[in-house]
């Protein structure tokens, strides 16, 4: 593929949260794709391409070099965040990856507890352990957003450290806060498909022995509150 390529909306999600002279650590970049982007269109100064697989990251070192900014973007491999600190990021890209190993990235750092890192996260799948993660461990979400990429939706995470745990509400967990969304639509339609899946869970339990389905059965009414609350929101 060619080292101009631009990358998805999913990707692209990331370009609203980026602050003015950015230095960005991109971790599991893959080919490189997004970081030779931003540093190309000027969204970011400098940046780090982060992988633990060998050949994602020798692609990457090969399309950065074709985009002749081997001066601007470093490559390091590596497993998460581990030596990531010595290149001083400000801002944690993290995409491609489930809730579940951002979390225990982010956790074996207590480096980015810091306002002076910014963290942009997309989980691929259990955004809810996430963000539960963050709120509960004292980072602020400072901002959501949605896309549409191959069919499904993205949820992209910003998040600060406030220094300040809170108690994380169940359904902001699932599907983010309703007053930081960029797209009411693409929300309602996240709304739908956590609708349909806590229906079927609590049907599921309810026609098992051991299951007991009262949490879920009180998620399920506040998803269908929060549905009904947007009305026609586009």
């Amino acid at each position: 593929m060619p080292s101009s390529k631009i990358p998805d909306a999913r990707l692209l999600s990331a370009v609203p949260y980026l602050l003015p002279h950015a230095a960005v650590a991109d971790i599991g970049t893959d080919h490189a794709y997004l970081p030779v982007y931003l540093v190309r269109q000027g969204y970011a100064d400098r940046a780090l391409a982060c992988d633990i697989r060998p050949g994602p990251l020798s692609s990457a070192k090969r399309n950065i070099q074709a985009a002749g900014l081997s001066d601007r973007i470093q490559t390091l491999l590596t497993d998460g965040l581990h030596g990531v600190e010595d290149f001083s990021p400000d801002h944690i890209l993290i995409f491609g990856m489930g809730g579940e190993l951002i979390e225990k990235i982010l956790s074996q750092a207590a480096w980015v507890k810091s306002s002076a890192v910014r963290l942009i996260l997309q989980p691929m799948s259990r955004a809810e352990v996430l963000r539960r993660y963050l709120i509960n461990s004292g980072f602020a979400i400072l901002g959501e957003s949605l896309s549409r990429a191959d069919g499904r939706i993205y949820q992209t995470i910003c998040a600060g450290w406030s220094g300040t745990p809170e108690q994380a509400d169940p359904v902001d967990s699932l599907v983010g806060r309703r007053e930081l969304q960029n797209d009411l639509s693409l929300y309602k339609e996240l709304l739908e498909q956590k609708i349909k899946m806590f229906e079927k869970i609590v049907c599921g339990k309810e026609n098992a022995a051991n299951e007991d389905p009262v949490a879920d059965r009180a998620l399920l009414r506040a998803l269908k509150a929060r549905h009904n609350e947007l009305g026609g929101a586009k």
